[in-house]
């Protein structure tokens, strides 16, 4: 599987000559704010954590990607999806809304990615994600979780062998919220490959836990 960061919770998935994008923004709902360019992908599949613009422009994009925005489990093309049902804030979505933990397996690597989660996994929702490879986390607060609850959540899920962190402030988001360094604070392995994809396969995982925090592609 190839991983690619477009750019703050949108990831390209691609494994088995298919393609699945993850959270698409819609940057011109944040002019001045969300920088990254424009989402215009093609992709076979869409995983949509939940309906706010800068994770549900799907209108942006080419063909016509079947869209997962439920839980459930699903079958596409080379990927088996999981939706898990949680929460955009720490009250139980009175706040913001729903969220949908999505964990996604191709060619033996599991990758969950988080969504704005906006709370520590309740012990259910743990077991519901199970056992990932690669963990996408935001890691900005305010409006998801903050680096202290997103370290517990990566403590709690294993740590996994690879996590990528999103959601967070940069040059080309300008939301007021965090960047990646609280949550990389006193972390082990810790790397910067200075690239926007990576890939991964099941044999090459490190044999302890690993951060890299990617350029966006976009």
């Amino acid at each position: 599987m190839k991983v690619t960061w477009i750019g703050h919770s949108c990831f390209l998935l691609a494994s088995g000559g298919g393609t699945l994008l993850t959270d698409p923004y819609d940057a011109g709902s944040y002019p001045g704010t969300l920088l990254y360019h424009q989402v215009d992908l093609s992709p076979d599949f869409v995983t949509v954590s939940h309906s706010h613009a800068d994770h549900a422009g799907v209108r942006f994009l080419g063909g016509s990607p079947h869209v997962f925005d439920a839980p459930g489990e699903f079958e596409a093309g080379p990927f088996h999806i999981r939706g898990v049902a949680t929460h955009h804030d720490g009250a139980g979505g009175s706040q913001r809304g729903g969220n949908i933990v999505f964990v996604i397996e191709a060619g033996g690597v599991t990758v969950a990615h988080l969504g704005d989660l906006g709370h520590k996994l309740a012990p259910h929702q743990a077991a519901a994600v199970g056992s990932v490879d690669v963990l996408l986390i935001p890691v900005g607060g305010f409006f998801t979780i903050d680096a202290a609850t997103a370290t517990e959540i990566w403590q709690q899920l294993g740590p996994p062998p690879l996590t990528i962190p999103m959601h967070y402030r940069n040059e080309k988001c300008r939301f007021d919220i965090d960047t990646a360094d609280p949550f990389l604070d006193r972390k082990p392995a810790v790397e910067r490959p200075g690239a926007s994809e990576i890939s991964l396969k099941k044999e090459n995982f490190p044999a302890k836990p690993k951060i890299v925090v990617l350029d966006s592609a976009y």
